[in-house]
């Protein structure tokens, strides 16, 4: 079994749901008392909420590029970064590192392309939603066309995941607006939804909702699961 570098604390809400997950389904594969391999470094979310917010990607990048290098001295065979909108600086991360990243984006974008959507809506950060380097590769690596929700509703799923689920709070409006978004979403055409933001399945399952959900903090985790136990 391959060592898993797990880098999180973005927040460490969804970081408890990767370590939960990938263990779980780590005993599940292999039974017993088996349980992953994880060097885990977790981040002071603070620094790095308020550097995004002032568009200092540069020192975010600096941050989780030592937090890497820092899990692969520790021994992990391949990092997971858990959160979707730091996947922006996955670049500058690989230049300081000798293992692979298993990226987000790709693990999530695989398994839209196996259940053949082409069209889908993606919720996350202002950050995630509006920048290209989400979308893009989306878009540019696997064919898939993205939808985001208008200027008012992309604010407002953006400050109930830094207001709200970041801070373990889960409010039933607030659940109950981003169902409203989803329905506009599927208006437009989405035949699915991502859920690009490691929270958000904190707020949503797939019970609350007709329309196929993809948690990229499940799936990433599955993938990791799947990489770790290859031979």
């Amino acid at each position: 079994m391959k060592t898993i570098g797990l880098l999180g604390g973005m927040s460490w809400e969804s970081t408890v749901e990767y370590y939960r997950a990938i263990n779980k389904g780590i005993n599940v594969a292999l039974g017993g008392l088996h349980s992953a391999k994880i060097a885990m470094l977790s981040v002071d979310f603070d620094h790095i909420e308020k550097l995004q917010h002032k568009k200092d990607w540069k020192g975010t990048a600096q941050i989780l590029a030592d937090a890497a290098k820092s899990i692969q001295v520790a021994g992990a065979d391949f990092i997971v970064i858990c959160t979707n909108t730091m996947h922006k600086v996955v670049p500058e991360i690989e230049t300081e590192i000798d293992i692979p990243i298993l990226h987000i984006v790709d693990a999530t974008a695989e398994e839209l392309v196996k259940n053949e959507i082409k069209t889908v809506g993606l919720l996350g950060t202002a950050f995630t939603m509006e920048q290209d380097f989400y979308k893009g590769r989306l878009n540019e690596k696997y064919g898939l066309n993205v939808l985001v929700p208008c200027e008012k509703d992309r604010r407002l799923v953006h400050q109930v995941i830094y207001e709200e689920l970041c801070l373990g709070i889960i409010n039933q409006e607030s659940k109950s607006e981003y169902l409203r978004i989803i329905d506009a979403l599927i208006k437009q055409g989405a035949e699915a939804i991502i859920l690009g933001c490691t929270e958000i399945g904190m707020l949503l399952n797939q019970r609350d909702t007709s329309v196929r959900l993809f948690d990229t903090a499940k799936i990433h985790a599955a993938k990791a699961i799947h990489f770790a136990l290859q031979d």
